[in-house]
């Protein structure tokens, strides 16, 4: 720009302050079976954009398989808007093991889970709130581990294959160390499904004999469910598993092969009971329906998601297999017990009893996730901390490259970070004191030489009301105070 040499000239500082707009955190992602689904709408394999109330797609689904359902279950807790789903449709396999395989899929191909990484850039969408009804609760019993009994003697030196003879069962893998002829380590690098332990063959090491080892079985995790921490990391997104629904001591056993994980919702073991087209009451996986209320929730808060699950009703159920008893002033009823273990469930209303979960109909009471660090223990804490992150990262990429760092560019980032808490604290979606500020400890000269700048922010979402105590005492002074009315009222005292 030219500078005038007499005059009033205008330069316009445009290092201003972002609005940050809040990340959609209500997009389901929907993976499952549609057996006679159309092969062109529907891939496999592909995630495919669909709303709830598109039913010109969603009758191109067909009715087989665990997509279509889940996809009613969903749309029943929507009584004004539809949600929008993210589909991977995977091949049904010839039993219930290869379905999983299919689900799990590999990172290699973007297969199964994994094609819900592609949702962003092919779709603009990202799926938040994960869902595969009906195949996160089988589990099997796999190769736990391998304890040398016999080293052996003579063998070729190195690391080499494990091979399995005998036992009931397949797919275990494994190597072995030979160290000085001897064998020294064993490792399983995938247990396989057994009933009966197979034994292990070290045959691959030339000259070795006399080796031998002792193989633990024990359950192995749902594939599903191990793998998918990852993903959920990847897209900042939850998950609802299933658990067993045979018993509650299954489902227990099956709790503790669940990752420790603050991306994974309180567990379900129960079965939805709805009515076929034939009027039947069939079972179905619970998952769909309770996720549906999440996406209502969010919508109840402006897209905001800092709205509990719990104690919300749940439509179109005409039961729950197992039923779960809840009371709310009875510590040991079933339904304590499961929420004490993080889980989730569905009661039906007691009417006329007052410490029943509710009057009538069905409702959802769950809270927790599985995080091992307490501070992320609610739901809705850990959806609010990814949207605000994601929501920061959207506004704060405006100012990369663009800008120098100086005072400006740092205040006007500042700025941006405070002006979306204002806005959250202003909603109750967060507590309303919270700090944006520039630490000069975690700014040292040479990271800004080298074009980084760090900035803090600290704010508290609120915690869900999930017990009220109230401390019930009896009040001597009422007595007293009755005492002294009646002798007013009856002439024979006087008044204070």
């Amino acid at each position: 720009m030219t500078d005038l040499a007499t005059g009033i000239q205008h330069i316009r500082d445009d290092v201003n302050t972002q609005v940050i707009a809040p990340a959609e955190m209500s997009v389901i992602g929907l993976i499952g079976t549609a057996g006679s689904a159309d092969g062109t709408a529907f891939p496999l394999n592909t995630p495919i954009y669909l709303a709830t109330n598109d039913t010109v797609n969603r009758a191109l689904l067909g009715t087989a398989g665990t997509i279509p359902a889940a996809l009613a279950g969903i749309s029943a807790q929507l009584t004004t808007e539809a949600a929008k789903i993210i589909l991977v449709r995977v091949e049904e396999g010839g039993s219930t093991e290869e379905t999983i395989a299919n689900m799990v899929g590999t990172e290699a191909n973007h297969t199964g889970i994994w094609a819900f990484l592609d949702a962003p850039e092919e779709l603009g969408l990202t799926p938040r709130l994960i869902i595969a009804p009906g195949y996160t609760s089988q589990t099997t019993e796999g190769i736990a581990s391998a304890t040398i009994s016999n080293a052996g003697s003579g063998g070729a030196d190195g690391t080499f294959a494990l091979a399995f003879t005998g036992g009931t069962g397949s797919g275990g893998a494994g190597t072995f160390t030979v160290a000085g002829g001897v064998v020294t380590a064993i490792t399983i690098t995938s247990p396989g499904a057994y009933t009966v332990a197979p034994t292990a063959s070290f045959a691959a090491s030339t000259g070795l004999t006399g080796a031998a080892a002792t193989l633990q079985l024990d359950q192995v995790a749902n594939g599903v469910v191990a793998a998918m921490p990852t993903i959920l990391e990847r897209l900042k997104a939850m998950f609802l598993p299933e658990g067993p629904s045979s018993s509650r001591q299954d489902w227990l056993d099956w709790l503790e092969t669940v990752p420790a994980s603050a991306r994974i919702m309180h567990p379900l073991r129960q079965d939805a009971k709805v009515l076929d087209a034939e009027g039947d009451v069939i079972t179905q996986p619970l998952s769909p329906f309770v996720i549906g209320i999440y996406v209502a929730r969010d919508s109840a808060n402006g897209g905001i998601p800092s709205g509990s699950a719990a104690n919300q009703p749940i439509y179109g159920l005409v039961g729950v297999t197992p039923t779960i008893r809840l009371s709310l002033t009875d510590a040991t009823s079933e339904g304590q017990a499961d929420i004490t273990a993080h889980g989730g469930i569905v009661v039906r209303g007691e009417a006329g009893v007052e410490s029943a979960a509710g009057s009538g109909g069905f409702a959802f009471w769950g809270f927790d996730t599985l995080a091992a660090d307490t501070a992320w223990a609610f739901v809705p804490v850990n959806r609010m901390r990814d949207q605000i992150e994601l929501g920061q990262v959207q506004a704060e990429k405006f100012y990369l490259g663009k800008y120098n760092i100086t005072v400006q560019t740092v205040q006007a980032i500042i700025n941006t970070i405070s002006g979306q808490l204002a806005d959250l604290a202003a909603g109750g979606h967060i507590l309303p004191s919270y700090r944006v500020y520039f630490e000069p400890d975690k700014n040292s000269p040479d990271d800004l030489r080298a074009g980084s700048v760090t900035v803090s922010f600290a704010c508290e979402e609120p915690p869900v009301l999930k017990k009220i105590t109230i401390y019930s005492r009896r009040y001597s002074q009422a007595l007293t105070d009755l005492v002294q009315t009646i002798s007013v009222q009856l002439g024979t005292g006087q008044s204070s």
